[in-house]
C-alpha cells in the first residue's frame, strides 16, 4: 500500500516544553552518535501531540536527531502507526478487523463508524470530530470484538455499546475502557474456574484501566503534563568526595627497656645504611667507583716440564 502525506500541511511544528523534556530524554537511551535511534519514539510523541503526522513534524523530529528528511520519512511511511492524514479532533476509533473480531462482530462494529462517523476508513466525520479505520490484529483476541480508542482499549464490544461511546464522547466524557460486558479481564464471562485463589476481589477495575481511570483522560492530545517525567536510565554525576583529614604523624618510640645509642637514635628508628641496587643500564655505576675497584689477583702460572731424556 502506497502511503504519501497528506496534501494540506500546516506550516510549522514544535513540541511542547514537557515533550520537548521528554524527548530529549529518549534520546539519551542511546549512544553518543547513535541517537538515530530515537526515531519512533519520537515521531510517535509528534503525533500524540498533534493527532497526526504532519511534515513539518518528521522535519522537526529529523533536525532533532542530526539526520536526513528522507530517512525520517521512510520510518514514518512505513508502519501504518504513524497516521499521515489528519484525524478526528476528539478520537480516531481503530476497530480490530482479524480472524476473532471478525468472527465475533467486528464487521457490526465497522458498520457503526461507517453510520456515525464516515463512509470510508481515515475521512473525517462532517463535525471533524471523529474518524475511524480497521487494524490488523491488537493482541486482545479473549476480548473480542475490540476497538483502540486513544491509548486505551475498549474490548468485548457490541454495536450497540461502540454507538454509545461514540455518543460519550461526542458529549465531552471519556467512557471507562476495558471490558464492556462486566468482565474485570480476560476471564469467562460466568466467572474464574481455575485459580481462584488468585481473583481480585477488591479492585473495581483491571490494572490497565485503572491507570486511564487515574489519569482522567486518555483520549486527549498529550502535552506531556500528564504524568511525571522519569528517566531511570540517566546517571546523575557522582557527588564529589571530601578530602580525608590529615592524620597527625606519630613519632616512632623505642622498643621496651631499650635505651637508645649515643647519637640518641634507637634501634627501631634506624634508616637503612645503603640503598644500593644491582649495577644495569638503569642504575649505571656511579663516578669513581673504578677506583675504588679492587685490582684483580694475577693468575699462578706453572713452569713448564722438562723432557724425559
Amino acid at each position: 500500500m502506497l502511503r504519501r502525506l497528506y496534501h494540506d500541511q500546516p506550516a510549522t511544528f514544535a513540541f511542547t516544553d514537557a515533550n520537548l523534556a521528554w524527548a530529549e530524554a529518549q534520546m539519551k537511551k542511546f549512544p553518543e552518535g547513535r541517537q538515530a535511534s530515537a526515531i519512533i519514539p519520537l515521531l510517535w510523541r509528534a503525533q500524540e501531540q498533534e493527532g497526526w503526522l504532519t511534515r513539518p513534524a518528521i522535519e522537526y523530529v529529523a533536525q532533532m536527531l542530526d539526520m536526513a528528511y528522507m530517512r525520517a520519512l521512510e520510518v514514518a511511511s512505513f508502519y501504518f502507526m504513524f497516521q499521515l492524514q489528519p484525524v478526528g479532533a476528539v478520537a480516531h476509533i481503530q476497530v480490530c478487523g482479524t480472524l476473532s473480531c471478525m468472527i465475533c462482530g467486528a464487521e457490526d462494529l465497522i458498520a457503526v463508524c461507517k453510520d456515525k462517523i464516515a463512509p470510508k476508513a481515515h475521512v473525517l466525520s462532517a463535525d471533524g470530530k471523529f474518524s475511524w479505520e480497521e487494524v490488523e490484529c491488537l493482541g486482545s483476541c479473549a476480548n473480542a470484538p475490540m476497538a483502540q480508542i486513544g491509548k486505551d482499549y475498549y474490548e468485548d464490544l457490541t454495536a450497540e455499546r461502540l454507538g454509545e461511546i461514540i455518543d460519550e464522547l461526542a458529549a465531552g466524557r471519556v467512557p471507562t475502557p476495558g471490558p464492556q460486558n462486566g468482565r474485570f479481564a480476560a476471564e469467562p464471562k460466568s466467572g474464574l474456574t481455575t485459580l481462584k485463589d488468585f481473583t481480585s476481589g477488591k479492585a473495581q477495575y483491571n490494572a490497565s484501566a485503572q491507570a486511564a481511570v487515574d489519569i482522567g483522560d486518555t483520549v486527549k492530545r498529550i502535552d506531556g503534563t500528564e504524568v511525571p517525567l522519569l528517566t531511570p536510565w540517566i546517571q546523575q554525576p557522582p557527588k564529589p568526595k571530601k578530602p580525608a583529614a590529615a592524620k597527625p604523624r606519630k613519632d616512632p618510640k623505642p622498643s621496651a627497656d631499650v635505651p637508645p645509642d649515643s647519637s640518641g637514635v634507637t634501634k627501631q628508628e634506624a634508616r637503612a645504611a645503603s640503598k644500593g641496587r644491582p649495577v644495569s643500564k638503569s642504575n649505571p655505576e656511579p663516578a669513581g667507583a673504578e677506583e675504588k675497584a679492587v685490582a684483580p689477583k694475577p693468575r699462578a702460572t706453572r713452569a713448564p716440564k722438562k723432557p724425559k731424556t
